[in-house]
Parts: C-alpha cells; structure tokens; sequence
C-alpha cells in the first residue's frame, strides 16, 4: 500500500457515474459490455478478451494492484448500475502514475470519458501524486481531445513505444505522451 496514506476508496460516486473496485462477479458483463468488443479495445495496450476467462485475468490484477497500492483499476457504472467501462490509476512510484479509460461503444460521445478522468486527476491530488501521465496512440484525435479538456498537456510523441496487439500484434506505434504535474 502507499506509504502514509490511507487506501483510495473502494466506490466513488460523480454527478453522473459510480465509480468502483472490480469485483470476480463483474467478469461476464466486462466482458460482454467492452472487453470482448474490437473496435472498443483497437487502440489499447491489452488484447481484446476471448473469453471470460480473460476477463478473471484482469481481476485478479485489478485485486493485486489494490492490495499493493491501495488503488488499481474501476470499473465505471451510470447511476443506473449499468456498466459503462473502467478507469483508474496505476502506480509505477509513490508519486507517480499513469491513468486511462476504456468505455463500451454505446457509452461513447456523452461525457462519461472526461468525467471519469476529471475524478481520476482528482483522486490522484488526493493521494499526492506529482506527475499523472496517460499515454495514447498518436492517431486518436478522440482520446487526445478528452486528455486535453482535463488539463493535460501534451509532452511529445514517443517514436516507436507503443504495442496495440489489437492493429498489428508485435507492431510498434507512436504514442503521444500527456501529463498533469502538480
């Protein structure tokens, strides 16, 4: 866990969102709503989902990063409970992290993006963070236009850095590199 500070909180509740830790019981509907899905997943560092069974993969690092920093990933619910995608933060030194989100399809273009990183900026001031970076693939306009209405800026393009085993598998790709520093 973080050195000096308490735990994130397990759930947190935005004007439109819930915000809370995966639990083993959520794998089928991650998989369903977004993890299985590949124009979701294109243009992330992870696979698209096969099967549940992958699904449990990522929860069972989901439990290992809460249970060593006190944080990890979310899964993004509306208010309604339906699941929207996830997000969260995922610590490389005490005072640095990285961040990002993944959202179904049919949650794309209403907000919940921008919403989701705003708390997530928020939650790492709260657990004093200095430099909170996301990486994106150079050629999404869409996650570059969210990062930058969350005051993020962008630092530079990182040549060749990036796998997406989800367009060419073993293929390096630029990313562009954005961070908040407080």
């Amino acid at each position: 866990m973080l050195v000096g500070t308490m735990p994130a909180p397990d759930r947190i509740d935005t004007e439109r969102l819930i915000l809370r830790r995966p639990r083993a019981r959520d794998a089928r509907e991650i998989f369903a709503r977004y993890a299985a899905d590949p124009e979701v997943t294109k243009y992330l560092s992870w696979p698209t989902h096969r099967s549940p069974a992958d699904t449990r993969v990522f929860l069972r690092f989901s439990d290992t990063e809460w249970n060593r920093w006190g944080v990890g990933p979310y899964v993004i619910e509306s208010r309604e409970g339906q699941l929207l995608g996830s997000t969260g933060l995922s610590f490389e030194t005490r005072h640095r992290a990285v961040t990002g989100y993944v959202l179904a399809r049919d949650a794309w273009g209403q907000g919940y993006a921008t919403e989701s990183l705003q708390t997530m900026i928020v939650l790492a001031q709260s657990l004093d963070v200095r430099r909170l970076y996301a990486l994106c693939y150079a050629g999404h306009s869409a996650s570059a236009h969210v990062l930058e209405k969350c005051g993020f800026v962008r630092e530079g393009i990182l040549r060749k850095y990036g796998e997406f085993p989800n367009m060419t598998p073993g293929e390096a790709y630029d990313v562009a590199c954005y961070a908040r520093v407080w």
